[in-house]
């Protein structure tokens, strides 16, 4: 997704902002298209999860500042080795610096490294790794060009009083806390947080709702002189409390992560996102601090793009966080200032207008229609059929089609893409309901963008990275279907 930043300035003086751009996705929009969709709206700083040769070199001589991220997978092996890290360092920081002209300006390592979830997996190898990143950028000449951060979950901090003045560091991080946060403010690298409050809205049924907004109604948390009326604000203090009771109550801190899913549960959709996503930019182009910190973070909003092959493991909306859809097109409207309005991506080719639906003359009891169906939603994007989600109110069989065509499109329109027992049929008719959120998809005709360059190939698919983690969402699905 995407991050806004406040630093920098694009075309006619406007604000700059900066984003996260994810890959995890069936079908990309062609790198070209997606560093011109980030220049057409001013996003001038974007974040990257990983290395992406294809990403990195459509970002040359862009003019958008890149931080570039190290996936977790590899923190164990940077960590017992320096020469790894000069090897990691040379092939994905110090190469498209000189040879490509892209403008990095952190390298991410990690991400979210200290995780609740991860039970003390990588917590071991985060530091380590990080020291020798630094010796690496340091031997390859850009100690003082490129910082290091790591990005963390704001769940590495806590507060026993409930309020944001109580703020610490978990215990069983404390150490490992403070030794990163000391060797990062040494070598002039600022700390990365992810603050989503989405998450504390949808975890919590006892949430109250309009504290999730900049502009909710919701009764303030008073703490001492300080009153706070959203829980973004509430909890970025949180961390600057922490940070102040141990001693960098001047950390510079950038904001990793933040934003607002469109579908996959009943709080994600088009009204929230929109409501949330223009709170945000109203306050980055105020240049708007919370109470402790007035002077506004650097923000990387989450995310630019919808990226249908990510896994669902923490919820079906982990494939919505864009701002745009997966193609480029607005989901929504944004003021970007003085009546800015963003702008969609430019020069995109599809595959035919022709969907894949349940024949008419098919049954809904026939008995191999859930096998169909969860054949294609393994390998195809299903999370917009989850309860409360843009396509939830569909009847068997429109679920059934929609099912079908995912599958037909992530399988670029392939003539046995379109074959459950009998139960399909090829239709040049618009299958979505009229008046409804729920879109039927065409994908976009990687074949045509491949032919047209090849400059900057991008891998063809990640079809099979969508097959982990969705049997127990197909089962609520078909569980909803009442097959």
């Amino acid at each position: 997704m995407g991050v806004f930043g406040t630093e920098g300035t694009q075309n006619r003086g406007a604000l700059g902002f900066a984003c996260n751009w994810g890959t995890r996705s069936s079908h990309h929009l062609p790198p070209q298209i997606t560093v011109k969709l980030m220049k057409d709206n001013g996003i001038n700083k974007v974040k990257l999860f990983e290395a992406e040769p294809w990403a990195l070199k459509a970002l040359g001589n862009s003019g958008i500042q890149v931080m570039v991220g190290i996936p977790n997978d590899l923190l164990e092996s940077l960590a017992n080795n320096v020469n790894a890290a000069i090897a990691w360092v040379n092939q994905n920081v110090s190469t498209y610096i000189s040879k490509n002209g892209v403008d990095i300006r952190y390298v991410a390592v990690g991400n979210e490294a200290f995780l609740k979830t991860f039970n003390g997996r990588f917590v071991q190898a985060t530091f380590p790794a990080i020291k020798n990143i630094q010796a690496a950028l340091i031997k390859a000449g850009l100690g003082r060009q490129v910082k290091v951060t790591t990005p963390l979950n704001a769940d590495v901090y806590q507060s026993d009083s409930g309020l944001p003045s109580g703020g610490n560091f978990r215990p069983d991080i404390q150490d490992q806390m403070i030794s990163i946060i000391k060797f990062l403010s040494q070598n002039g690298g600022p700390l990365t947080f992810n603050i989503y409050p989405f998450l504390s809205l949808d975890a919590d049924p006892n949430f109250p709702k309009e504290f999730a907004f900049f502009d909710g109604s919701a009764a303030p948390v008073v703490d001492g002189p300080i009153s706070y009326t959203n829980v973004f604000d509430a909890n970025f203090d949180t961390l600057i409390s922490a940070l102040e009771k141990n001693g960098f109550g001047s950390m510079p801190v950038i904001i990793g992560e933040v934003g607002w899913p469109t579908d996959g549960t009943a709080n994600a959709n088009i009204k929230n996102a929109q409501r949330f996503n223009q709170g945000l930019v109203d306050r980055i182009i105020k240049k708007q601090g919370t109470p402790k910190r007035p002077a506004p973070p650097e923000i990387y909003m989450f995310g630019l793009l919808d990226e249908d092959a990510k896994s669902i493991e923490p919820g079906a909306f982990e494939r919505h966080w864009g701002i745009f859809n997966f193609d480029g097109s607005i989901k929504y409207p944004l003021n970007l200032g003085g009546g800015k309005p963003l702008v969609g991506a430019k020069g995109v080719r599809y595959l035919p207008k022709q969907w894949c639906v349940m024949s008419a003359q098919a049954n809904v009891l026939d008995p191999s229609l859930a096998d169909s169906m969860s054949k294609a939603c393994t390998y195809a994007d299903c999370t917009c059929l989850a309860p409360g989600s843009s396509c939830s109110g569909l009847d068997t069989k429109g679920n059934a089609s929609y099912a079908f065509n995912m599958y037909y499109q992530t399988m670029d329109q392939r003539k046995d893409a379109c074959q459950f027992n009998g139960l399909s049929v090829i239709t040049n008719i618009d299958p979505s309901p009229p008046q409804s959120a729920c879109k039927f998809k065409i994908m976009i005709d990687l074949g045509k963008h491949e032919n047209k360059s090849t400059s900057s190939a991008v891998p063809r698919s990640e079809i099979n990275s969508m097959v982990v983690l969705v049997s127990s969402f197909i089962f609520t699905i078909m569980l909803s279907l009442c097959i």
